[in-house]
């Protein structure tokens, strides 16, 4: 039968000797054996005791508590436990690396954000009485929920849409029309991600551009200006009148 001595146990289990004598005198774990200089020997036995314990402290349990609890539960329930324990932990990790990347895309976006523009941004998410998610039928979420991008991601999809809304508001601040070149290759970009984004349905695409125009009390998404959106229905607008001109001069020009 393997026993190992206090030294080994701390080494073994990354507890300190202090630690282990501590559980002995106030009877948490006691070690199972002494020789005859009075040494005392952990068996296998003390040694899944003593995980059972690292366990239950990690799920910020007192030893007094942990010390009544430790006889009741098996190896099993308290894993179960501790791996409960960790999937919360995970869930607030992902959480917060979120929203560190919203912070990031928002900079992105604005090229500086103050802590004003922050808190405000977290009071409409706290106070928004209407998510965009309301206007829509289940399946419809279900789609939009893993189509549309998230300033919480850094996906290509995103980093596109954040591209084109620097575009904008840098051709509002320089004065450039929506129906200029530029607007026009704004546009064409823009419908290009949007169909890709929705599949190329124009009916939900049209219905969720209904909702972006919903102040942002409402609608609970990213605020845009509505500068930036006049922008974009006329820039698009623009740019579909010229394409169907370009259509209809292809068109005569077969015919001749």
């Amino acid at each position: 039968m393997n026993r190992w001595t206090t030294g080994q146990v701390s080494k073994q289990s990354n507890v300190s000797v202090r630690t282990l004598r501590y559980y002995d005198q106030i009877g948490l774990l006691t070690p199972s054996f002494k020789d005859d200089n009075g040494r005392r020997h952990y068996s296998e036995e003390d040694l899944f005791t003593l995980e059972k314990i690292t366990l239950l402290k990690s799920l910020s349990l007192p030893l007094e508590e942990i010390q009544n609890v430790l006889e009741k539960l098996s190896f099993r329930d308290i894993l179960i436990a501790h791996h409960n324990h960790l999937q919360e932990q995970l869930t607030l990790l992902q959480s917060s690396i979120s929203n560190t990347n919203s912070l990031i895309n928002m900079i992105d976006l604005e090229g500086s954000i103050s802590w004003e523009r922050v808190s405000s941004l977290v009071r409409i998410a706290q106070t928004s009485s209407k998510k965009w998610m309301d206007y829509f039928e289940d399946d419809e979420r279900l789609f939009l929920k893993q189509a549309l991008p998230n300033l919480s991601n850094n996906d290509r999809m995103t980093q596109q849409y954040i591209s084109l809304l620097r575009r904008i508001e840098w051709c509002i601040e320089q004065s450039i029309a929506p129906e200029s070149e530029e607007g026009y290759q704004i546009a064409s970009s823009l419908i290009e991600v949007s169909n890709e984004t929705f599949g190329g349905d124009e009916e939900l695409m049209n219905k969720f551009w209904e909702v972006r125009k919903q102040p942002v009390e409402k609608s609970g998404l990213y605020p845009v200006s509505e500068e930036v959106l006049n922008f974009v229905e006329r820039c698009i607008s623009y740019a579909m009148e010229q394409d169907k001109r370009t259509e209809a001069v292809l068109v005569m020009e077969k015919q001749q």
